[in-house]
């Protein structure tokens, strides 16, 4: 009966797979009538609604592939670039090799190609959320007859158009955005709202900014059905799928890029009281801290898909793992913040005997979710974005007593800088694997050495990626004016 419920689900997961390629990246000119291998084309899918759902769960598929966030940009490249890891099982010990930006390398990680990967494939997701809209646009009010489902649709494709730019824009646009307005005008990317093959201009990080808040707000609205939404009740559900309470975590989080720490706070501060979750003080048979998940994605079959990256055992060497003294160097393990569980109990697998360490996030997932925005991020954009440091600090040492770290202990954020300097601590031990670190340090424009890894020196050239080659030479864009 197991094995025939395991089949079941791996059919269902295929079924609604192949939807996911109504819309690629072919260059041939009729791309848009790819036929999917249900043989059911766009014109017929998007007829009932079925076809719509399944379109869009297909696209929630899409963002669980590797170039995107079921590696890429989750535990894998940025956590690599943030120098998380000590080994990559990808090829290289390293570390200023995951640098080289402007070359094909061999007998090393290979940055450059794996940038070109996830740049095409964002903007094959986002190719697909705009197919949906489209066909939302064409046939919406004809074929999903219940406003709520109609509004719903629309505003999930709307969000996750602007949360998948939003990643683009952190990694192709310019660094501390907030700090240096001379930056806000340099054109860096598209920002594709058309389901055509057409070549789109290049726009500055202050427009796409902009777009990415207006798609938010459009969606918001889309979704005021769920403003009383409690995440804490519809866990597995809704923290899977972006949500109203996700929208709000989206708008706090672009504008703490942007700078906006009124609009930061409102937002931040309005997901802390109204989503329905709370902070976790342990993470027994949870190391991801599922119930801290805003919003999500579900890997079909997670702990065995990247098993390669992180099972523990005597190849262990052979995967993503730390030294324990870079271990006990992020998480302060041997100073006055030894209690703290996001590296103690079921949070690391330690041998001693080969004295590294893996994480058990995602080896230990026993609800299959990545998770792409957690509650303790509203806390620490609430804390940057607070108008004294009394409050700054309530909202940071919030989390670090739930974490385990005594009172006694707690943070000031007297000035800007002591602010600062207490979240890049929070934020490499909170997100650990996640892929936020990384963005953290380009948001605030920190450069130099990390603590953890003094023998590579980060400059600005390091946050800011090229535009891939194919893109430049024959893509969707257009050349800079």
């Amino acid at each position: 009966m197991i094995n025939a419920q395991n089949n079941m689900k791996r059919l269902i997961y295929i079924i609604i797979a192949t939807f996911a390629s109504v819309v690629s990246l072919p260059s041939c000119s009729n791309w848009l009538d790819v036929t999917p291998n249900t043989d059911l084309p766009a014109k017929e899918l998007f007829t009932t609604e079925n076809g719509f759902k399944s379109a869009l769960a297909g696209l929630y598929i899409l963002m669980t592939e590797e170039d995107t966030y079921g590696k890429n940009l989750s535990f894998g490249l940025t956590e690599q670039l943030a120098q998380m890891y000590d080994k990559i099982p990808d090829g290289t010990t390293d570390r200023k090799s995951v640098y080289i930006y402007d070359r094909e390398t061999s007998g090393a990680y290979n940055t450059k190609g794996v940038l070109a990967n996830t740049w095409r494939a964002q903007y094959n997701a986002i190719a697909n959320a705009n197919n949906l809209l489209k066909w939302w646009e064409l046939n919406g009010e004809v074929v999903l007859l219940d406003s709520t489902v109609r509004n719903m649709i629309r505003g999930e494709a709307l969000a996750l158009r602007a949360f998948l730019h939003f990643d683009l824009l952190r990694g192709w646009g310019p660094m501390d955005y907030a700090g240096n307005i001379s930056v806000r005008d340099i054109k860096c990317m598209p920002y594709r709202t058309v389901a055509d093959h057409s070549k789109q201009p290049l726009l500055p990080a202050k427009d796409i900014v902009d777009l990415i808040i207006k798609d938010l707000k459009t969606a918001k609205e889309c979704m005021s059905h769920e403003k009383d939404l409690d995440l804490g009740e519809d866990l597995g559900r809704r923290n899977m799928r972006m949500n109203y309470h996700a929208i709000n975590a989206m708008l706090a989080r672009v504008y703490n890029y942007a700078g906006d720490k009124k609009n930061a706070a409102m937002y931040a501060r309005m997901v802390i009281d109204e989503c329905g979750l709370s902070l976790e003080s342990g993470n027994d048979n949870d190391p991801i801290l599922s119930n801290e998940v805003i919003f999500g994605l579900n890997m079909y079959e997670l702990e065995d898909n990247l098993s390669e990256y992180f099972a523990v055992g005597d190849k262990m060497k052979t995967k993503y793992y730390l030294n324990i003294p870079t271990l006990n160097l992020i998480f302060e393990t041997v100073g006055s913040e030894s209690e703290d569980m996001r590296a103690k109990g079921t949070a690391f697998y330690r041998n001693n005997e080969q004295q590294c360490a893996i994480s058990l996030k995602y080896i230990e997932n026993k609800t299959g979710i990545i998770p792409l925005i957690r509650l303790p991020e509203m806390y620490y954009i609430a804390c940057e974005a607070a108008e004294d440091g009394d409050e700054a600090a309530i909202y940071v040492n919030s989390v670090r007593n739930k974490r385990g770290i005594s009172k006694a202990k707690d943070v000031s954020c007297d000035t800007k800088e002591l602010c600062i300097a207490a979240l890049n601590k929070e934020y490499r031990k909170e997100f650990y694997g996640e892929g936020q670190y990384f963005w953290f340090l380009k948001t605030h424009g920190v450069t130099g050495t990390l603590n953890h890894c003094p023998d590579v020196t980060l400059y600005e050239e390091n946050f800011v990626f090229p535009l891939p080659d194919a893109e430049v030479e024959y893509g969707w864009t257009e050349e800079n004016e």
